[in-house]
């Protein structure tokens, strides 16, 4: 017979964070910052609609799902966030995507580049 001695508890993971479920950090740029990076800013000022697909493909989803469900533009802000752990609030996100549309999308992108993801 053998006996185990447990150290430390199970936890369960919520998505992929980079710490305990706390968020720790702001966005890489803010929501004004287009002029930041002009490529992206031009790219999603003369097709909103292909910024938007090609956003939605590098996280893992269908280049057409941003015209197909609706308010896919908050959900994918929220997952950027969510895998980030950048800080934040689901209405503000909901503002963002809502009222500040282009801005968001631009922002959305920056912060991919900044996390790495192609």
């Amino acid at each position: 017979m053998t006996t185990v001695v447990i150290t430390t508890q199970p936890t369960r993971h919520h998505g992929v964070r980079p710490g305990p479920g706390h968020d720790y950090r702001e966005w890489a740029s803010g929501i004004c910052g287009c002029l930041s990076d002009l490529r992206t800013c031009s790219y999603t000022c003369c097709c909103l609609c292909c910024m938007m697909g090609d956003t939605a493909e590098r996280l893992g989803d269908c280049y057409v799902m941003p015209y197909l469900v609706p308010a896919a533009t908050m959900g994918m802000r929220i997952r950027i966030r969510s895998m980030g752990g950048i800080k934040g609030t689901i209405c503000n996100d909901c503002v963002m995507s809502t009222c500040c549309y282009p801005c968001a999308v631009c922002q959305m992108s920056r912060e991919l580049d900044t996390m790495g993801v192609l």
